[in-house]
């Protein structure tokens, strides 16, 4: 910064008669920070269509088949024991013949000591007889 000195003499620094701008640089700084900043805001407009009227109902949700695979092997359909590979074809071609929309959902619960084995042998079962909606749940 500088400062007006008057002559160089002996005598009393004349007044100096000028406007003061830095408060005005000052706030003009922060209207152009303030305009920066919301110019970006302003330009991200998002547009969207939300529907008109009531939404439909929720649909119902499927029936769930539990199939668990045992420690040793044993299979039973939701806590009946399967006696053997042919009934549990049986059932699982029963829901095989259903359309994909009237399918339950099947949730195969294998123990976590069972057979890689018996559990895959159950899943190549289950797709092969047109099952399309089963999932593997996590064993106990």
């Amino acid at each position: 910064m500088s400062m007006n000195v008057g002559p160089s003499g002996g005598g009393e620094p004349d007044v100096v008669v000028e406007m003061n701008t830095t408060p005005l640089i000052d706030v003009m700084l922060v209207l152009l920070i303030m305009l920066i900043i919301t110019i970006p805001i302003q330009m991200h407009a998002v547009k969207m269509d939300l529907p008109v009227g009531n939404p439909p109902p929720p649909p119902v949700p499927p029936p769930v088949v539990h199939i668990v695979v045992d420690f040793d092997g044993t299979i039973s359909w939701d806590g009946t024991t399967v006696a053997d590979e042919n009934s549990l074809v049986a059932q699982l071609s029963a829901i095989g013949k259903q359309s994909e929309d009237a399918q339950p959902e099947i949730h195969l619960e294998p123990n976590k000591l069972a057979t890689y084995g018996v559990v895959a042998h159950v899943m190549s079962d289950a797709q092969r007889l047109g099952v399309k909606k089963l999932g593997v749940v996590g064993g106990y």
